[in-house]
């Protein structure tokens, strides 16, 4: 993964001392709230429902053994314990005091890590492929150019107060795991007839209140003019994106309304511009530094087959569901990919304990080349495992409650804080994500199922990604009584597409009941091998609506 220069570390040490002086004139009262606001945003400090939440940046989801036991530090030091995981691979801390923000910035930044641009209207953390250089299907490592990307848009004068938040996305892969369909700017890594490196690039894409399906403004933009092609379309945002309506400033909403033809012929205009005006193009050379950070771990020749794994998946049941629900095939022969479920009853989707940050750390330097990978799905990954330790390192996740084989299936859940923390909430989710992973936890009732996105948002802001889930739910709040929408045939990945409404919400002890008839629609209705998206597709919304409201 990418280390720091000395220009890095003196940037993330500067701002933190930068902010330390700014959080001890607010102690003082020499700075007014409305005053320290945007101070604290930028570097993502949020002040939620009952304390301050900072929000510490992942890039692209990778992180070390040594920065998860730093959080797992901060954790125990500075919070109550835990940590939780973001649907942009992010982990923030609910309960911090503002005078140990400082502090826990220096630690932070003796680690290479920092809370810089995780909130405010300007470029945020940059996500990728929780998988990329591993992954079989991979055509385009994406982290070189994510990292690339992350340098150039640090500080970024030009683009430091946009109209909006914005969001980038990477993948490499001919599998979308990156939801860049739904990003601001989506950028999927290729290659051209000639094995050139060039990159697909999605406009206006994303969720909140007006979800909308990501435009292509460019087919194949060469990786020398990523960065240039890049600045054009936030030119042509940053000077037409509205400023005087929040609701619509968002790139989604300029794409849609200048329309994606004229908003292209502008940032192919810039483009020319920023040509004409000396822009220079990403040389090889800084592509090659970049990508030197991200060469292949030191795998060892190993054969394709394990006759330990073998053995172990014939003798043990629960092992060998975990290996087929959680383990995937890598790019390297004799090594695999470990997914760690952060999703179990009674635990809120995403959540992991300081002890368990610490478990996880030993656990990447023993079998992952000390490297852990977040999800944008609330999970983490072991990257780097050979498929001689699967299952010693099954063992040891079960000790630490990492091992249950629910990927991909309803438990599998993506769930915001909601109500319980957020101030923007308008429902609590994390309780409703607790009973229904508490009803639905019969693995063979689950795997019969199938593959079946649930997400969940306490609020409009679709911080749970509700309009991409299979089933989404979204919590509202009418007339002083939380109900729970429900949508049905989202998808984030190459099949994007957005989740209809079903019709009135019900109530906290409503929603468990409708997802069961729901569910027991679908198996009425399922084809052979069908899954539930496949089937909501085929059948459409009819017939689900049907029996769910029947005696409604």
């Amino acid at each position: 993964m990418y280390k720091y220069d000395e220009n890095d570390r003196r940037i993330v040490l500067e701002r933190a001392a930068q902010f330390k002086s700014q959080v001890e004139r607010r102690l003082t009262g020499a700075l007014k709230e409305e005053e320290f606001r945007p101070l604290r945003l930028q570097n993502g400090l949020y002040l939620q429902l009952h304390a301050y939440m900072l929000r510490v940046a992942v890039p692209y989801g990778l992180m070390s053994s040594t920065q998860m036991r730093m959080l797992s530090h901060i954790a125990s030091k500075y919070d109550r314990g835990y940590g939780h995981m973001t649907t942009r691979q992010n982990i923030q801390f609910n309960w911090p005091k503002l005078d140990d923000v400082p502090s826990i910035l220096d630690d932070l930044a003796s680690v290479e890590m920092h809370a810089i641009q995780t909130s405010g209207n300007c470029i945020r953390n940059i996500s990728a492929d929780q998988f990329a250089g591993v992954i079989a299907d991979e055509v385009v490592d994406p982290r070189p150019y994510a990292e690339i990307m992350r340098q150039w848009s640090t500080f970024h004068p030009e683009f430091a107060y946009l109209p909006r938040k914005f969001k980038f996305a990477f993948t490499g892969a001919t599998t979308d795991r990156a939801a860049v369909q739904f990003h601001d700017i989506g950028f999927h890594a290729l290659k051209n007839d000639a094995g050139e490196v060039g990159f697909k690039i999605y406009v206006g894409g994303g969720m909140g209140r007006t979800p909308m399906i990501g435009k292509v403004v460019s087919e194949f933009v060469p990786e020398k003019d990523l960065l240039l092609y890049t600045e054009a379309i936030m030119r042509v945002y940053n000077q037409f994106g509205r400023r005087d309506n929040k609701y619509k400033a968002r790139i989604k909403i300029l794409v849609h309304e200048m329309k994606l033809e004229e908003f292209t012929r502008r940032v192919e205009d810039e483009f020319t511009a920023l040509l004409e005006e000396g822009g220079l193009p990403l040389d090889q050379a800084e592509i090659d530094r970049v990508a030197a950070y991200f060469v292949d771990p030191a795998y060892e020749d190993l054969p394709e087959k394990s006759a330990s794994l073998d053995q172990n998946l014939a003798d043990n049941r629960d092992f060998s569901f975990w290996y087929r629900q959680n383990v995937l095939t890598h790019k390297k022969t004799g090594y695999a990919i470990v997914n760690l479920s952060l999703k179990k009853p009674g635990v809120p989707p995403g959540d992991l304990t300081d002890v368990q940050m610490l478990a996880i750390a030993d656990l990447a330097d023993k079998y992952s080349f000390g490297e852990i990978r977040s999800t944008h799905e609330q999970n983490l990954v072991l990257a780097d495992v050979r498929k001689d330790d699967l299952f010693d390192l099954w063992g040891a996740l079960n000790a630490s409650g990492f091992a249950d084989p629910n990927i991909g299936t309803l438990q599998d859940m993506i769930c915001c804080p909601g109500l319980d923390f957020c101030t923007l909430a308008n429902a609590r989710s994390i309780p409703i994500a607790d009973k229904i992973t508490s009803r639905f936890d019969d693995m063979d009732y689950l795997y019969d199922l199938g593959e079946l996105k649930l997400k969940m948002s306490g609020c409009i802001n679709a911080c749970g990604h509700h309009h991409v889930g299979h089933i989404g739910i979204l919590g509202v709040n009418k007339k002083g009584t939380e109900l729970y929408q429900i949508t049905l045939g989202g998808s984030a990945g190459d099949d994007a597409s957005v989740g209809k409404i079903m019709g009135p919400g019900f109530d906290e002890d409503g929603i468990v009941p409708a997802l069961e008839k729901i569910l027991a629609t679908y198996i009425d209705l399922r084809e052979d091998g069908e899954e539930f998206l496949a089937t909501y597709r085929r059948v459409g919304m009819t017939p689900f609506k049907e029996t769910l409201y029947a005696n409604h």
